[in-house]
């Protein structure tokens, strides 16, 4: 549960004046709210209160400053796309959870991409002359990375249609069936699922669509930065995805599952645990109180006894919530889903995502070029 300091502790935890304080409350940096035992005071969030307070005992050195950056750090890069505040994901000022209820993920681009025409990732693909998986997708962004245009100078607009390209390739790689339908309808033909299943697909991938700047997103940046083609930006992005500590957790949550069925929970936990490895798809550094994309997607699934076990003993044990690699695991059991389908689905959703990052990073005009401190040897002379 958070934490609430009463204001004679915030300003001693602190050691600011009130007006301070206020002053932090008012640019949104500490959440308030009214004490429940007495309106007339306040009560101001300790997370965020620690968080101010480390800041000021790292120093301001431009190298502290810049190596806390790197980690769930200071925020390092202006964006307007979104953000997570207070265990809110927020989609340019709209709580992503709700828009998840009956957004698409085109009306969602539309959104993200501040686009002011409907965006459509329709596709024509011969669905007999094409595969579907990750190294497809690949091939595909490959191909449009090697024959698109630089973005530097040209129109946010045509920028978001080359990224509604991008993803209608991208679509049609990982499964879509072709047509002008949603691409969430389409990829559900592709995998033969039911419309009650389509309608979680939606979901999700409005929910996937972006995070802040998560590492794909970030790798998705620089490559704008330099002026790539847009094709090539979501091609940096799908390349980072692939490591088994982003886009790769999905499918550790399904051997964790499978475990926990094997060796039952709490056996299955205490092995991944004595290993010094982190259980995936539980806990999030940004969501302390739990993922508020898992608590979205998991009510609608029927989830089956070895999930619900393992997510309990892993509570029990841990104290941790599942996150939404947990959520993809889970959906992907309850819909009979290709067993790759969470890479899948974070990638077209998050496509959405790279695309607004690398046309908000272009018209920013603004490079990436971050410098190392060095630690290595130096010869003499």
């Amino acid at each position: 549960m958070t934490e609430w300091l009463t204001r004679d502790e915030a300003l001693e935890r602190l050691n600011v004046r009130p007006q301070t304080l206020y002053a932090y409350v008012s640019r949104g940096r500490i959440g308030m709210k009214p004490d429940g035992a007495d309106p007339r005071r306040s009560q101001y969030r300790a997370d965020d209160i620690a968080a101010l307070a480390t800041r000021r005992d790292r120093g301001r050195s431009p190298q502290a400053i810049a190596e806390s950056a790197i980690a769930w750090g200071e925020p390092a890069i202006p964006t307007s796309i979104s953000t997570v505040l207070h265990g809110r994901l927020i989609y340019r000022g709209k709580d992503a959870v709700e828009l998840s209820a009956t957004a698409t993920l085109e009306e969602t681009a539309g959104l993200l991409w501040a686009s002011d025409r409907p965006v459509s990732f329709a596709s024509l693909t011969s669905s007999a002359a094409r595969q579907s998986g990750t190294p497809t997708a690949f091939a595909r962004l490959s191909a449009l990375a090697a024959e698109g245009w630089s973005s530097l100078g040209r129109r946010p607009a045509m920028l978001q249609q080359d990224g509604a390209a991008a993803t209608s390739a991208l679509a049609t790689a990982l499964g879509a069936s072709p047509g002008h339908e949603p691409v969430h309808i389409r990829l559900a033909q592709g995998w033969s699922v039911e419309a009650p299943g389509a309608d979680l697909i939606r979901k999700a991938l409005v929910l996937l669509a972006d995070h802040e700047l998560n590492a794909s997103t970030f790798a998705a940046r620089v490559a704008a930065s330099t002026g790539a083609p847009v094709a090539a930006c979501l091609l940096a992005g799908l390349a980072t995805l692939t490591g088994p500590r982003h886009g790769g957790a999905g499918a550790a949550a399904i051997t964790l599952v499978e475990d926990a069925e094997r060796l039952g929970p709490d056996e299955a936990i205490a092995r991944w645990l004595a290993h010094d490895r982190p259980l995936p798809s539980f806990g999030h550094p940004l969501y302390p109180e739990g993922d508020p994309r898992a608590q979205a997607l998991l009510p609608d699934l029927e989830i089956d006894d070895g999930i619900v076990h393992l997510r309990d003993a892993v509570f029990a044990m841990t104290g941790l919530h599942p996150n939404i690699d947990f959520a993809l695991a889970a959906m992907t059991r309850s819909l009979s889903l290709p067993a790759d389908a969470p890479f899948r689905l974070f990638a077209l959703g998050r496509s959405v995502g790279w695309t607004a990052h690398a046309v908000e990073q272009v018209t920013s005009n603004r490079p990436i070029r971050p410098r190392a401190r060095y630690d290595g040897p130096i010869s003499a002379g």
